[in-house]
């Protein structure tokens, strides 16, 4: 495993839209690999693959000391609003107040090809729609409001 250089928000790539995986070979496990060690490296709770330069429909998240590893993901189902704040590892040091939903579902493949779909509320869900946001092109900080500077407060 590695650890990947981080893009920083400004990089053009954060800002473009990702491609579906079409076969999971070595090279996606190796990327899901190398992402979760760069999260967990940062300090992170989840990473897109764009973030470390990368164009595919991948997304890892570990909350509550559970990894989840989502190939082409799609949010399927979405209950109800929540506005919290978020930081971002391609944002260092910028915190924001981000609505999302407080639940969703969401269909995904499995580093072993197997189709499944996950229910998740709360910070996991929060973390799933902000890394689809990445696929999309899309940032936090394009939706926060009340940007900060500095350390997440609690």
């Amino acid at each position: 495993m590695a650890i990947l250089e981080l893009k920083l928000a400004g990089d053009p790539v954060l800002k473009q839209h990702c491609e579906e995986v079409t076969k999971i070979d070595k090279r996606i496990k190796k990327l899901l690999d190398d992402m979760a060690e760069t999260m967990y490296a940062s300090e992170g709770v989840g990473i897109a693959a764009p973030q470390v330069g990368v164009l595919l429909r991948v997304v890892v998240v570990d909350v509550d000391k559970k990894r989840y590893e989502l190939i082409n993901p799609v949010i399927t189902y979405r209950e109800g609003s929540a506005v919290d704040s978020e930081g971002c590892l391609s944002c260092p040091n910028l915190f924001g107040d981000v609505e999302r939903a407080e639940k969703i579902r969401v269909k995904y493949t499995t580093r072993f090809h197997k189709e499944k779909e996950l229910e998740a509320e709360g910070l996991l869900a929060r973390c799933i729609q902000h890394e689809i946001d990445h696929l999309n092109g899309r940032l936090f900080i394009d939706i926060a409001k009340n940007i900060s500077h500095g350390k997440k407060q609690n």
